[in-house]
């Protein structure tokens, strides 16, 4: 880790939203699960595309217990690289309630897996949008690591790569999921990354039904994501999960109410009994809590 340099060259991420609440349109599930979200500290990797605020582990469940959420999934961010060092503790001071995504160099060593797995985490990340990533060129032996210890792989790339990263996952032997609705919005040009996505969700790809606030073309209140939202709840129903991206790295808009961003997934997913395997029973067996 390096430092914070004197005269950063990126302007400092906002804080996230102050005061989170619950939906207004639902009563959340009992064991309702956050898919998504970063501990930050306050020294980072010089590689980085962004500078975010430092952002605590009990800030993240004061943000729960303030929405309603029972369990959270902690992901690296790729401001820390591959040090997953802030992550780990904050996994081991609440085994029950947490659990991690890891970044980790290709060769990384057993010894240096196991630590993980004994921390909580389930899976690792592959990042091609950000400095400080690990990108797909290792895919294979990435995902002979998470096939050796029970994990699963989660892809954040840019719509363009969809169509090609869809030929090579086909062929893994590990659970995958997308991040963020795979960056596809709704907006011209987009059919073929739309198809692609749905394609992978269709055939045996997770997804996270999150990032709304990132893909939307219009801003708050988001409606343009709700078509795509839908389609891919109807693709794979027992395989959407729900994220809240807290605390909103590298954005620049008005910070989302993790409870507002609840409300665009219940008028995208209207079924009751799909929107409580989407929040809870989805994301309790792809990481392993137990209800």
């Amino acid at each position: 880790m390096h430092p914070e340099e004197p005269e950063d060259r990126f302007e400092i991420d906002p804080p996230p939203h102050p005061r989170p609440a619950p939906p207004s349109r639902f009563r959340l599930p009992p064991g309702a699960v956050d898919t998504h979200a970063h501990v930050i500290g306050d020294s980072y990797i010089a590689e980085r595309s962004y500078t975010p605020t430092p952002a605590s582990v009990e800030e993240y469940l004061g943000m729960l217990d303030a929405v309603g959420m029972t369990y959270g999934v902690l992901v690296q961010p790729s401001v820390h690289g591959v040090d997953n060092t802030l992550m780990c503790g904050a996994l081991r001071a609440n085994r029950a309630r947490l659990r991690g995504i890891a970044v980790t160099k290709h060769d990384a060593n057993d010894a240096e897996l196991a630590v993980l797995k004994d921390a909580g985490v389930v899976g690792l990340r592959l990042n091609t949008t950000t400095g400080g990533g690990v990108g797909i060129s290792h895919l294979d032996r990435y995902a002979a690591m998470c096939e050796e210890l029970d994990w699963h792989l989660q892809f954040l790339v840019e719509p363009r790569q969809l169509a090609s990263l869809a030929q090579r996952v086909a062929r893994l032997n590990v659970p995958v999921v997308i991040d963020h609705m795979g960056y596809v919005d709704a907006g011209p040009g987009m059919e073929q990354p739309q198809q692609a996505l749905l394609e992978m969700v269709s055939r045996g790809a997770w997804v996270k039904l999150s990032g709304a606030f990132r893909v939307s073309r219009l801003g708050a209140p988001y409606t343009d994501t709700l078509d795509m939202t839908r389609r891919l709840a109807e693709a794979a129903p027992d395989r959407c999960v729900w994220g809240s991206d807290w605390p909103h790295v590298k954005y620049r808009r008005e910070m989302p109410d993790p409870g507002e961003l609840l409300d665009v997934l219940a008028r995208a997913v209207t079924d009751p009994q799909r929107l409580q395997m989407v929040l809870a029973e989805n994301a309790q067996r792809l990481y392993g809590f137990s209800g």
